[in-house]
């Protein structure tokens, strides 16, 4: 059973889109499996954290933008691939560092996820995009 997401951005930051995941997964009717999450882009991420407190997506923004700057910035003048604009190689970089692809275990027809746990698109380009995730559930009813 595939699908695709498709989640609408308003810059950087982080977007949940774990209700979403777990209305499609139980509508497939499978009871145990493996959900396989993969974003069809080269300057986002999917991440698994924390969707309690607002702060951590905030603190986690707030790092890579210090961890990874703008192309603009002094330590990054050493790049090259600024074509799209000051956030464009920095956001493939972070990319690269961060997950593209995930796998949840799907148990009682439902994701198994921590109490405290939420699924992401991690967006590092600072302009609005619609992004798109594909999504596989392999598993049995």
């Amino acid at each position: 059973m595939q699908t695709e997401f498709q989640i609408e951005t308003d810059g950087q930051g982080l977007y949940e889109f774990t209700r979403d995941l777990r209305r499609w997964v139980k509508a497939q009717g499978a009871r145990d499996g493996l959900l396989t999450l993969f974003v069809r882009h080269t300057s986002c991420s999917l991440l698994v954290q924390e969707n309690a407190d607002p702060e951590v997506q905030g603190d986690l923004r707030a790092f890579f933008a210090r961890l990874v700057p703008p192309s603009t910035h002094s330590s990054m003048s050493y790049l090259r691939h600024t074509y799209e604009g000051p956030d464009d190689m920095p956001a493939h970089i972070k990319a690269a560092m961060m997950p593209v692809s995930l796998s949840i275990p799907v148990l009682d027809g439902a994701p198994v996820l921590g109490t405290w746990q939420g699924v992401y698109l991690f967006e590092h380009r600072d302009a609005p995009h619609l992004r798109k995730v594909a999504a596989h559930l392999a598993g049995t009813s």
